[in-house]
């Protein structure tokens, strides 16, 4: 049974809530995100339906033939470049994850040496 959009966005509202970056004012980029996500599992299902073919014969306006990407493995290269913008945005991989958690851990550091000089 293929995931839809509903389930995608769940599925990255647990993930960014059990790691602590959840805010409401997100959820339109979950939104958005989530239809990224959505659509490349759309398409990887085509992609595999059509023998994961990368190239096709293509015959242009002069009546040259030459050799080109799939529309539907360029459009998957796009959402791919995508896909890895939204999650670093959304802190749902290692490194941007490790960047929020270390501007966490100094500015707890400062807040605790305020708090003696209090």
């Amino acid at each position: 049974m293929a995931k839809t959009k509903k389930v995608f966005i769940s599925e990255i509202k647990r993930q960014m809530k059990s790691l602590g970056t959840y805010k409401k004012e997100y959820d339109r980029m979950i939104e958005i995100f989530a239809g990224m996500l959505h659509q490349y599992y759309v398409f990887e299902e085509q992609f595999a339906e059509s023998g994961y073919k990368i190239t096709e014969l293509y015959t242009n306006k002069a009546g040259a033939t030459n050799e080109r990407k799939t529309p539907l493995y360029t459009a998957m290269e796009s959402l791919r470049k995508d896909i890895a913008t939204y999650s670093d945005r959304l802190c749902l991989n290692p490194k941007s994850f490790e960047s929020i958690t270390v501007e966490q851990q100094n500015k707890s550091k400062l807040a605790q040496v305020l708090s003696e000089l209090s």
